[in-house]
């Protein structure tokens, strides 16, 4: 049952002790109030860091070549090395069991390109319909480049977003003509992207098709493969490595590239940078724990260091308690109770503040790296949980010296 009494009596013990109890109340508060917006912002810049990633597939490899830098094989520095065709077919047969989409791609910068009285400069690329995949493109409108198309080379154009707004406005551009360099391609798709307008101002004609029209025979610009991805993180990673290490060496080994040579062929995968930021962002999370819990310890400590007192300044009580029958028990349960419920109070307090501001601020912070902070509210509340099992056991040492008082001692002392 509900003792109104003893309830009474605690609120009466914190009135006398207003300054102590507010302040130590205030470290609590102020403890958990600080983990909660640390948490926030820890669970914001994760969300930040995923959205960045987003823009392409997570498991994404690049393949670029540049200009040899060392001799090798008796072949002087300074050749450029150029990718074809026959290049990007042997990676699909050497390491096509790992390989889940794949594109060659042919790109021109700043293509020309116009429609009616409108017109603009936008980065046209020529790939394979794995691009879609790749990219992470969504389509609003129409359809993707498919393999048909490939296999045809017909002049169709998968433009994006911000290409459709510039050029078409609010009309349709589903089936309409455009002119990329003073070419003809039908406008069959429209598509979006998680990065945003940069990578909206691109249109995506089929590879072969790009090639044929821009006098490019079978070169190609780059490559970019997505490794199969396994529901273990790390072994993701490792075969996303050798993957990349795999293509590499083989590139190298076909143009008679020195094995050390940074320049001539780069091969990125984003897992890896995937993996540094996630372990990076780990540890900040750790360290953002480590600084709340430590706030909250001291909160904790003080709790403790004001139950001590109370128990001073209520020897006498207590031990005309202890005198008429109370058991240590009893003792040690009223003054859990008052520790408990400073804990909890303050704990209570810390945490609806620190979730009100998040969720009056959170909403306005949408940066590159931090995208609307806000903590998992099960988490929160476990951990008020935890702070009023600790301040249990802060209040228990005094608790079990106001049990330890001898009556008699308890009824001399001044």
């Amino acid at each position: 049952m509900f003792d109104v009494e003893r309830w009474q009596e605690i609120f009466e013990t914190i009135g006398k002790n207003k300054l102590r109890t507010f302040l130590t109340g205030l470290s609590v508060a102020s403890g958990i109030f600080i983990l909660v917006i640390l948490l926030g912002f820890s669970t914001g810049i994760q969300k930040g860091v995923k959205t960045q990633f987003a823009q392409d597939a997570e498991s994404r490899v690049n393949v670029w070549t540049g200009v040899t830098t060392k001799e090798y094989a008796g072949l002087n520095p300074g050749r450029r090395i150029q990718m074809h065709n026959s290049d990007y077919e042997n990676v699909n047969t050497k390491f096509g069991e790992a390989l889940e989409h794949k594109t060659g791609l042919y790109n021109i910068w700043g293509g020309q390109v116009n429609y009616g009285n409108e017109s603009g400069n936008y980065r046209i690329e020529g790939a394979n319909y794995g691009q879609q995949f790749i990219e992470n493109a969504t389509l609003s409108a129409g359809r993707f480049l498919t393999q048909k198309d490939e296999d045809e080379g017909v002049k169709i154009a998968i433009i994006g977003q911000k290409v459709k707004n510039d050029l078409f406005k609010a009309e349709d551009a589903i089936g309409e003509t455009i002119k990329i360099s003073g070419i003809n391609f039908l406008v069959a798709g429209v598509f979006t992207d998680p990065g945003g307008e940069r990578e909206e101002s691109r249109i995506f004609i089929p590879l072969s098709t790009a090639q044929r029209v821009f006098n490019a025979g079978d070169k190609l610009r780059s490559m970019a493969f997505t490794v199969k991805m396994s529901e273990n993180f790390d072994e993701a990673v490792a075969l996303s490595a050798a993957v990349s290490q795999g293509i590499e060496d083989e590139i190298k080994s076909r143009y008679q590239i020195s094995p050390d040579d940074r320049s001539a062929v780069r091969v990125n995968y984003n897992l890896e940078e995937a993996q540094k930021i996630y372990s990076l962002i780990d540890t900040i999370r750790m360290v953002f724990w480590f600084v709340g819990i430590g706030t909250i310890i001291a909160g904790v400590v003080g709790v403790s260091n004001i139950m001590l007192i109370i128990v001073k300044e209520r020897t006498k009580e207590i031990g005309v308690r202890k005198a008429l029958g109370a058991l240590p028990s009893s003792i040690i349960g009223m003054i859990l109770q008052e520790s408990i419920f400073i804990t909890a109070i303050a704990g209570f307090l810390g945490l609806f503040l620190g979730v009100g501001l998040l969720e009056l601020i959170g909403p306005q912070i949408d940066s590159d790296f931090i995208k609307f902070p806000q903590v998992d509210f099960i988490t929160a509340i476990s951990t008020v949980i935890i702070l009023i099992v600790a301040g249990a056991l802060a209040g228990y040492i005094p608790a079990r010296r106001a049990a330890n008082i001898r009556p008699i001692e308890a009824l001399r002392d001044e």
